[in-house]
């Protein structure tokens, strides 16, 4: 998915604010990460892109810090590109990072090409979508009017931060599906796509920029308002189930309570027999808490992640190896699991790899039972609209391999497994239940999880789930 942090100081250095405020997007992305500062005195742009497919981020900066002079910046976490993008163009200087994903890049590219613009950085010998970006934007009378165009254009998602000689210009994208949030505290700015970022650092949050929204922030002015946000708005719900840091908020919404939340009701309405429950660290942790408190049972931590050194288990692009680092980076503690009815909570299953290799290691370490419960819906549709997952088509998600085992085909029916109410979507969960050895299979609802999450349906992109979203 990726994340960004940019930063604006009215009369002192950014680097430590940019430095450790970019780290704690460092959950978003696994890639690539950059930094830009812009130094007035000597009318400098100061970048760094550096891999984190075998490092990470701090690691990879540190040495480098005396360089980034001035007291504006941004930076990036990035799950796909190299980042920041310089520009010397007829709206000035200026860098940009984005966190996006844009579906249709072929046709934008030929269509930049047709006019006679071209590409300076390639990505793996493809076209960096942040220079898209870019391109795109300078194509417009004024940055507002460039980033009207990219609205326009780009199917999926894009928000943005760009760095200009006086300041920091902030477009989040159109429908809101990544967030921006804004921080203040006395003599700075933050600008972020980790509201986690900003306590540490001394920040308060001070606005939730809106989708479509674009908002500028110099030392001088502080705050302006460039366009207004839209009313429409589809943030990702995923940002509470699965990408989102705990301590991180999202329309006001804070994940950790989302989680717990969502744990507690099912919690209450659960007539399964256990002993205790236990989280699959991190994203299932909270809601485990929420089902004890819901269930009145206890929380064991039958689970330990081993955090100093694995990431992300869907971060390494081939298959096998996300199999590995799903299995390494967990550890089973048989003490707190031996003669138990257990039951797991988990964000969700894509695949089921992970699924599949844990029932097997829960039931060798002595669980009696293994019960499993996850916080939203069954995935029935890829996502188009932000790098959820490594999946290239809708037949990597096992609810679809299981309507192919149903129906002879993958794509009938469809309506009738979405809805939690009918015979087709019981026997889908049973057929994933027996695939996987479980005693018991429970998915979240989709009302219930607009519930937990507080905002209203229209808002919300369930898309995963429904397929009700739209470009």
């Amino acid at each position: 998915m990726g994340g960004f942090f940019g930063t604006v100081h009215a009369d002192n250095c950014c680097m430590n604010d940019l430095f450790y405020g970019t780290d704690y997007n460092s959950h978003l992305g696994t890639r690539r990460s950059g930094m830009t500062t812009y130094d007035s005195e000597s009318k400098k742009f100061n970048r760094s892109i550096h891999s984190l497919e075998n490092a990470y981020f701090r690691s990879k900066f540190e040495d480098e810090l005396d360089k980034f002079k001035g007291n504006i910046g941004i930076g990036v976490i990035s799950d796909t590109d190299p980042q920041p993008i310089i520009f010397n163009s007829h709206l000035g200087k200026f860098a940009i990072v984005t966190v996006a994903k844009i579906v249709n890049i072929d046709e934008l590219e030929q269509e930049i090409l047709s006019k006679k613009h071209h590409f300076a950085e390639l990505s793996s010998g493809h076209t960096n979508p942040t220079e898209l970006v870019g391109l795109l934007i300078i194509e417009g009378k004024d940055f507002v009017e460039g980033i009207e165009n990219v609205y326009n254009k780009v199917k999926g998602s894009c928000s943005m931060l760009i760095l200009t000689e006086t300041g920091i210009i902030a477009a989040r994208d159109k429908l809101g599906r990544t967030p921006i949030i804004i921080g203040k505290k006395e003599g700075a700015w933050a600008l972020t796509s980790e509201s986690t970022s900003l306590p540490n650092l001394g920040y308060d949050i001070e606005h939730y920029v809106g989708p479509g929204e674009i908002v500028e922030i110099t030392a001088q002015q502080g705050m302006k308002q460039l366009r207004a946000a839209n009313e429409e708005m589809q943030i990702c719900s995923f940002l509470w189930i699965y990408y989102g840091f705990p301590t991180s908020n999202y329309e006001g919404k804070n994940v950790e309570e989302v989680r717990f939340a969502i744990g507690k009701q099912m919690g209450q309405k659960d007539d399964s027999e256990v002993d205790c429950t236990c989280g699959i660290p991190d994203s299932g942790t909270g809601m485990a808490m929420g089902y004890a408190e819901g269930k009145k049972v206890p929380y064991h931590r039958a689970i330990a992640k081993y955090t100093p050194t694995w990431p992300r288990s869907f971060t390494p692009s081939d298959q096998t190896r996300r199999r590995l680092v799903a299995k390494m980076k967990l550890i089973p503690n048989r003490a707190m699991m031996q003669g138990n009815r257990m039951l797991f909570c988990d964000d969700s299953i894509v695949r089921g790899t992970q699924l599949r290799d844990n029932t097997r290691d829960f039931y060798d370490y002595g669980a009696r039972e293994v019960h499993m419960r996850i916080s939203c819906p069954p995935l029935i549709y890829g996502c188009p609209f932000v790098n959820f997952t490594n999946s290239k088509n809708d037949m990597e998600l096992i609810t679809r391999r299981i309507i192919e085992k149903l129906e002879g085909d993958p794509n009938k029916n469809l309506e009738k497994y979405i809805d939690s109410d009918t015979p087709e979507y019981a026997q889908m969960v049973e057929e994933i239940r027996k695939q996987f050895g479980l005693t018991s299979l429970k998915f979240n609802t989709i009302d219930d999880l607009v519930t937990a999450i507080g905002l209203p349906k229209c808002r919300l992109c369930t898309h995963c789930f429904d397929g009700s979203s739209h470009y």
